[in-house]
């Protein structure tokens, strides 16, 4: 069954989801479930959903960043409504459990490090060397 992860995942996950419907209903199999890798994939799910709203947060930050550093720029009103989205889209993947995972600091750091240089042959204006929001006010997609 390993070969069959590692040659084609679509089929292997078909295939250990209909023997685990078989082991739930108590019908006996002759195969047994892939156990290692469905283990494996069960805690991935999670580490790819928070990963995923790490990053969402991250692009709303560095759009906010963006627009607080080049305010006069004809951009401004799309990176406030791209970092809106991306805060909804973040909102709505996370889960009670991500608070303790998520460190601000940390996030406001790689969007800090995603600002160009320059925009348009403008340096940028000052932004706060530490995130001013709290996780709370990053989720609200209505902030700013």
């Amino acid at each position: 069954m390993a070969d069959l992860y590692e040659a084609d995942v679509l089929e292997w996950s078909e295939h250990q989801a209909e023997l685990l419907r078989q082991h739930a209903a108590g019908k006996p199999s002759n195969e047994t479930p892939d156990w290692t890798n469905i283990i494996e994939e069960v805690e991935s799910v999670g580490r790819s959903q928070l990963s995923a709203v790490r990053a969402l947060l991250v692009q709303a930050l560095a759009h906010d960043l963006k627009a607080e550093a080049w305010p006069l720029s004809p951009e401004v009103p799309h990176w406030r409504a791209e970092a809106r989205g991306f805060r909804g889209d973040a909102a709505e993947a996370f889960t009670p459990s991500m608070r303790q995972r998520i460190d601000m600091a940390e996030l406001y750091r790689r969007a800090l490090n995603r600002l160009p240089d320059s925009i348009d042959g403008q340096a940028p204006l000052p932004v706060p060397e530490t995130c001013p929001l709290s996780l709370d006010e990053l989720l609200n997609a209505d902030a700013r």
